[in-house]
């Protein structure tokens, strides 16, 4: 069994493909990073700010080319997983569902409801079972402090708030969008699900700062959500999440200490030992070193 993770921040980062460009990283380098689960959606970009290293994955690959459904969320966190992150955080777009969570604001998405069909979405299978806890799918400690970050790059932050997560590509319907508002959901987007289940498979803390780009189309009395309205607010927003990076580096304590999520797997593994398939125990050699990587 391999040691606990690194006592220093390495923070993995989810979000547009022109993220990183714009933060100036100190020896920044792109590298391409290779997945037993297949294709990720690019190249990583890893470098410093300050004490703490980042590394970046343009979630949609170069030119926003992916779309949601076809986005391979396991090598993608897996990826990151190999490259040593110890931390995730999400950049996302999102539409609203309330009034009070207007276009431009953050999001500090703490819950999630999960309606997409078409997706993997565990690094486990048969040969190899596991049952993580969902229960609070966002690291708190992740999640104050990208919050605290979004308010000093000037952003107007709501500290929590429910993603209900839809398969895409097209938007609700209005009728949708009205039983979402009735579930309880704050937000919409496409792409948190199942990124955060397997970042959990992965004993990775996870949090999502959400960008609200446009209100979902319950409100009657305008038209439906266009995508030039999306964008639009999207690249106003772009600063304010480069900027929230770079506050994140200055906020974060010296040394990482550990956190529950950091041992989730430790009771999750539910098939024998003897029974489990070898093939898929090698897969994960990144995503569960922990517990079957090699020793150090």
């Amino acid at each position: 069994m391999r040691a606990e993770k690194s006592p220093f921040w390495h923070i993995g980062v989810l979000g547009g493909s022109g993220l990183a460009a714009g933060i100036e990283l100190e020896d920044a380098q792109e590298i391409e990073v290779a997945s037993p689960f297949g294709k990720p959606s690019g190249p990583v970009t890893t470098g410093r700010i300050g004490n703490v290293r980042f590394t970046f994955l343009a979630r949609h690959g170069a030119g926003h080319a992916i779309p949601p459904s076809e986005i391979n969320y396991r090598a993608n966190i897996d990826v990151l997983k190999r490259c040593g992150v110890t931390d995730v955080v999400s950049l996302s777009a999102i539409g609203s569902l309330r009034e009070d969570m207007a276009p431009g604001h953050m999001v500090m998405v703490d819950q999630f409801i999960d309606r997409t069909s078409q997706r993997t979405n565990s690094f486990f299978g048969t040969g190899l079972v596991a049952h993580v806890s969902m229960a609070d799918p966002t690291c708190a400690r992740l999640r104050e402090a990208l919050g605290e970050a979004a308010s000093l790059a000037g952003g107007h932050v709501h500290t929590t708030g429910t993603y209900v997560c839809i398969e895409g590509p097209q938007f609700s319907s209005r009728a949708e969008s009205r039983m979402y508002q009735a579930w309880g959901a704050d937000v919409i987007g496409m792409t948190a699900m199942p990124e955060a289940r397997l970042a959990r498979e992965a004993e990775l803390p996870y949090a999502t700062l959400g960008m609200v780009t446009d209100y979902d189309c319950w409100r009657e009395e305008e038209e439906g959500v266009e995508v030039s309205h999306v964008l639009e607010v999207m690249h106003k927003n772009a600063e304010i999440a480069r900027k929230t990076v770079r506050e994140l580096a200055r906020g974060l304590p010296e040394r990482r200490e550990p956190v529950g999520i950091d041992t989730a797997l430790e009771y999750a593994l539910i098939t024998a030992p003897d029974a489990r398939d070898p093939a898929l125990v090698r897969r994960l050699d990144a995503v569960a070193c922990r517990l079957f990587g090699e020793k150090d």
